[in-house]
Formats: C-alpha cells, sequence, structure tokens
C-alpha cells in the first residue's frame, strides 16, 4: 500500500455515520472513511455475525474488542483477540469472518 496525497487527518469514530450490512448471520455496522483510494473503517460485528461471502480483498486488520475468527478458503482459521492483527493482500488468500460474541475492529484497506 502506498498512500500519497492524504493530508493528516483527525478522526472522532462517534461522529461518522453507521451503513449497516447483513451476514448470512448477525450484522456489520460499518464507520467508513475514504481517503483517496484507501478506506478507513471501524466495523462492529453483533454476536452470531458470519459474512455472507468469501473476500479477496487486502486488508490491514485490527481487533480492538471481541474475538474474531477469521475462516481462510483453503480450510484453516485464525482467531483473533483484542490487540491482534492480520494483514493479506489483494487476490492472495480469500477469507471471512465470523464471531460468536461480537468484536470491533479497525480495518485499513
Amino acid at each position: 500500500m502506498r498512500i500519497e496525497n492524504v493530508p493528516f487527518t483527525a478522526v472522532d469514530w462517534t461522529k461518522v455515520p453507521e451503513t449497516l450490512h447483513p451476514g448470512e448471520t448477525g450484522s456489520a455496522s460499518w464507520r467508513t472513511i475514504q481517503l483517496g483510494p484507501i478506506r478507513v473503517r471501524q466495523v462492529r460485528y453483533s454476536p452470531g455475525y458470519r459474512a455472507d461471502h468469501w473476500c479477496s480483498k487486502g486488508h490491514v486488520l485490527l481487533v480492538l474488542e471481541g474475538e474474531l475468527v477469521t475462516e481462510l478458503q483453503d480450510g484453516s482459521a485464525v482467531t483473533l483477540a483484542p490487540g491482534m492483527s492480520y494483514h493479506v493482500a489483494d487476490d492472495l488468500m480469500p477469507h471471512r469472518s465470523r464471531t460468536a460474541g461480537g468484536a470491533t475492529l479497525f480495518i485499513v484497506d
């Protein structure tokens, strides 16, 4: 990722409007800002959330609260707790998220 032509920006995430995205089960609430080609999000998954698709987009993802299970299309899975992150390139390893108790994430892509 190359960050170009993005001015210094401080964000009060409580003032960024939320959009709701239903999953296969549960839902995801996104607060999103677009900085040129870079999307930055605070995402909150409801308890029982499971994504309804495999994602091939690259991300840098940090778990702020809760526990997140990221399933990889190869059948493996990684469990992340608060303070843990994952990083994946575009089109490298399709993945999807699920959480039993809910989770809050910070994602850059």
